[in-house]
């Protein structure tokens, strides 16, 4: 099961490797990850012959810094990739960051607010090299904060949106889906922040309940009036039509007729679209096609006119009594106005609706209708869709899918342009005379007077979809291109499914000649706080993974992380998890290092079978079963179920029974001992490379110390031997079954863990081979001359009687064993009343009553073996 060509051996009678008393993370895990980083173990090589293994880095923003999120999804991500690493593949972690676009900039423009300047006092060119000077100083403090969780990245290959490379990526593709007419300018609704000044995308847009007014407004006067509801009564002013629907009866005989707009003087049209649903409200809606995207598509069906009314600031400019008025100002007076014309039908405040704020600067959006750069996503959308039909590109977990393809199957044209200085510029020229050339990146721009660049910028999700391509070198043909595309699995957020994966899939796609840029979309769930809720700096609950870091190691935090781990399903996570997390690698170094001092080791072949005991080959079995089954939790990314299994395997099976139960062959010496402690080397080796994609940092100096070899980041992944011993299995559960019973007998008489009883053994069979590391297991004392059962166990395959003279409550036991007895009793007597009935038994499934016949079984069982105790306590 163990390669040992390449280690130096311990562990044997001369060589006995140490370690501390304790493990103190902060002193072990920076030092490692730097070694690791300089031994070049995370490097990428495109010329290698193995098989490739490709994971790129969501790139964080570099305004970022590290949070839970990032931490959780950098652990799933290095997991996989160190587990691939040892399996033989050449992995490549790509690592990066997004110029981020917004948000960048307003950092920046608030750094130079507190100057007294604006980006206009500097200029687009000064402000822009401000912004690259930042990023040099400030930028990026996530990429420390990733080497702190230990993430095994190509620090060489790193690369950042805005740098050249990427800048020419960004440049081709534009020019391509230019040149191809998927990309187009034209006027529609977008997002607009006031504040930043520029069109956000929709995951730039928070939502949540605000208290705004409803209020109702009488158009028209006499048997011609039609009631319309808005919360927004400022819009009234760029109203340009009513719509009903065209089966309301209602309204059937106004359909095609005018009405007067209140406090203008114009007339609109009513018209009859079925958007409008009939149900709600009045059944009739206001159009105002230039800042509704509902009401814009009314006006394109219906050719009505789009009226702005206000400019990029959201101030009114329709000239009258209201111009120059902010919107929320503007919505007061109008209202206060139609009231005064008694127009005003009905008010309802406060009236909570959703809102869409800007989620970089809080400011409510405005929906406004702009001149800007779209991808027409229509072509695209369906090659995105089709891959994932054809199986070409798996969503994980499956249900996912469904959310997918609701998305692309119903996307909209996508609007690319932002009004920002910081990000990559469009590259479209405009010429004295109407001209428009789009230039690729190995063209010259057209020069001369009249000659202007476009002004807005590209919207980062633009060159964050090329991500998986661009950061090989993409257009140029590279070999790092031709080995690592695509990518093996994206691992990301279900929350960014819609926009970061769906832009992917379009642009991978396009690019690459229907090639898609992975093979799998692995989407997992969100952290939440240990009661389920969001974590939130306005919640107060948001937590500094660094914190948790320097208290309890890194280690700590990436196992918490990796056991809550459902495909799909969101996180919760409290310090008393992370606290317990650092009781398990406290555990693990504890029982290696105990392990060591008493013979583990890794020297040599393992022993022929039939010179070890039952304890040894069920610990092997039980070895080769965990190795295959995390090996294909791994592979359906159950994270929580294979650390799982790990964390009981280590703990419950390895350290606290198998360690304990040959604590006596240890003691006694001999070739017992070398074999145990040649199967106990096995084991702890095994182990250890199991556990250290989760856990890296605890694992490498555990495993080179105990293996003498240079680092367990480039080990060969353990592999299922195919060793399985059924019947060392079942006999060491009849130990275990043994221990566990009299375990409990001791606690309900009250009796210390340590507390030493004179027992007598009567064991049958392959338990009495046991009865050595059975007796210090539970501390019971041979049986002397003046030994006197007070208390006899039946247990599986024997009896264990125990002098507990002086030690025990008889009465009590009596009254416990009596109530015991009882509860079985009644279960006995509903198992039997269940099958006795016929007509239950006809129509009850058969797995039903067999669950029956088996909980009848048991408490029989039970019946018998407390009646046993009860028979065994003495008389008071």
């Amino acid at each position: 099961m163990t390669d040992n060509s390449q280690r130096s051996p311990h562990g044997g009678p001369n060589s006995t490797p140490e370690l501390p008393t304790a493990y103190v993370p902060a002193e072990v895990e920076g030092k490692l990850y730097e070694r690791w980083v300089e031994r070049g173990y995370f490097e990428a090589d495109a010329k290698s012959d193995k098989p490739p293994y490709t994971i790129v880095i969501p790139p964080p923003n570099v305004t970022g810094s590290l949070h839970l999120g990032h931490a959780f999804e950098h652990t799933i991500i290095d997991s996989l990739t160190r587990r691939k690493r040892m399996q033989g593949y050449e992995t490549l972690w790509q690592p990066g960051m997004d110029h981020a676009g917004i948000a960048t900039q307003n950092v920046v423009e608030r750094e130079l607010a507190k100057e007294g300047k604006s980006r206009h006092d500097l200029g687009r060119e000064a402000f822009v090299e401000k912004v690259w000077q930042w990023k040099e100083e400030s930028g990026g403090q996530i990429s420390g904060q990733m080497r702190r969780l230990g993430d095994g990245v190509d620090w060489s290959r790193e690369r950042f949106t805005m740098d050249e490379g990427l800048s020419q990526s960004v440049q081709t593709i534009f020019k391509k889906l230019y040149d191809d007419e998927l990309i187009y300018r034209a006027e529609r609704i977008i997002n607009w922040c006031p504040r930043c000044l520029t069109a956000i995308s929709d995951i730039e847009v928070e939502y949540q309940d605000d208290d705004g007014e409803l209020v109702s407004i009488r158009y028209g006067e006499g048997d011609n009036a039609i009631v319309v509801a808005t919360t927004r009564a400022e819009t009234m002013l760029g109203d340009t039509a009513v719509a009903v629907h065209p089966d309301d009866e209602r309204y059937a005989h106004l359909v095609g007729t005018e009405i007067e707009l209140p406090l203008t003087g114009r007339r609109i049209p009513i018209v009859a679209d079925e958007h409008v649903d009939p149900e709600f409200g009045t059944g009739a809606v206001k159009v105002t096609p230039a800042h509704d995207p509902n009401d814009f598509e009314i006006g394109r069906r219906h050719d009505l006119p789009n009226l702005s009314v206000m400019n990029e600031r959201a101030i009114i400019t329709v000239p009258g009594p209201f111009e120059g008025l902010d919107r929320l100002e503007a919505r007061s007076a109008i209202v206060a106005a139609l009231r005064a014309e008694g127009r005003i039908v009905a008010e309802k405040r406060p009236y909570q609706h959703s809102v869409g704020h800007c989620s970089r600067c809080k400011t409510t959006i405005e929906p406004r209708l702009s001149l800007q750069w779209w991808v027409k996503v229509g072509p695209l959308a369906q090659a995105a869709g089709d891959a994932v039909r054809d199986g070409r590109v798996k969503i994980h977990p499956k249900e996912m899918e469904s959310r997918y393809f609701s998305w692309v199957d119903n996307l909209h044209d996508w609007c690319i342009s932002r009004q920002l200085w910081w990000g990559h510029r469009i590259p479209v020229w405009y010429g004295p005379a109407g001209e428009v050339v789009c230039v690729g990146p190995d063209e010259e721009a057209p020069t001369g007077e009249g000659w202007t660049q476009d002004t807005d910028v590209l919207d980062t999700w633009f060159s964050s979809g090329l991500w998986p391509f661009s950061t090989l070198g993409w257009p140029e043909q590279t070999e790092s291109l031709e080995k690592f595309y695509p990518n093996s699995v994206l691992v990301t957020g279900y929350d960014i499914l819609f926009f970061w994966v769906a832009r992917m899939m379009m642009f991978g796609l396009y690019a690459m000649d229907g090639t898609p840029p992975f093979h799998t979309i692995a989407l997992h769930g969100m952290v939440r706080d240990q009661f389920g809720k969001k974590m939130s700096k306005s919640f107060g609950n948001a937590v500094n993974p660094l914190d948790w870091m320097d208290t309890y190691g890194s280690d700590a935090v990436r196992f918490t992380l990796a056991r809550g781990a459902n495909p799909g399903v969101d996180v919760p996570i409290g310090e008393d998890w992370v606290q317990a997390s650092r009781n398990f690698t406290n555990k693990i170094w504890n029982a290696t290092r105990f392990a060591l001092m008493n013979g583990a080791t890794v020297e040599g072949e393992l022993p022929p079978v039939e010179e070890m005991s039952a304890t040894d080959r069920w610990v092997l079995s039980r070895l080769n079963t965990v190795v295959a089954d995390v090996d294909a939790l791994y592979e359906d990314y159950q994270f929580s179920k294979l650390s799982e299994a790990l964390y009981h395997f280590a703990w419950d099976e390895v350290f606290d029974w198998y360690v304990e139960l040959s604590k006596t062959t240890f003691f006694a010496g001999g070739r017992g001992a070398e074999v145990s402690g040649r199967v106990l080397g096995e084991v702890l080796d095994v182990l250890l490379r199991l556990l250290h994609p989760v856990v890296p940092f605890v694992t490498e100096t555990l495993w080179t110390t105990l293996t003498g070899a240079e680092s367990v980041v480039i080990a060969e992944w353990p592999k299922d031997s195919g060793f399985r011993d059924a019947a060392a299995e079942k006999e060491i559960a009849g130990v275990q079954q043994v221990v566990t019973e009299v375990r409990r007998f001791r606690a309900d008489q009250g009796l210390q863990p340590g507390q030493k009883v004179p027992a007598q053994l009567t064991l049958a069979g392959a338990l009495a081979a046991h009865e050595a590391p059975i007796r210090q297991l539970l501390r019971l004392q041979p049986a002397g001359d003046d030994f006197s059962a007070t208390a006899t166990l039946p247990v599986a395959g024997g009896t264990v009687a125990l002098d507990l003279s002086g030690t025990i409550d008889v009465e009590a036991e009596r009254k416990r064993l009596t109530k015991d007895i009882g509860l079985a009793e009644k279960e006995k007597a509903q198992a039997l009343g269940k099958l006795g009935n016929e007509a239950f038994l006809a129509k009850a499934p058969e797995p039903i009553v067999e669950k029956i016949r088996v909980r009848l079984a048991a408490a029989e069982a039970d019946i018998a073996r407390i009646t046993a105790q009860l028979d065994a306590l003495p008389l008071s």
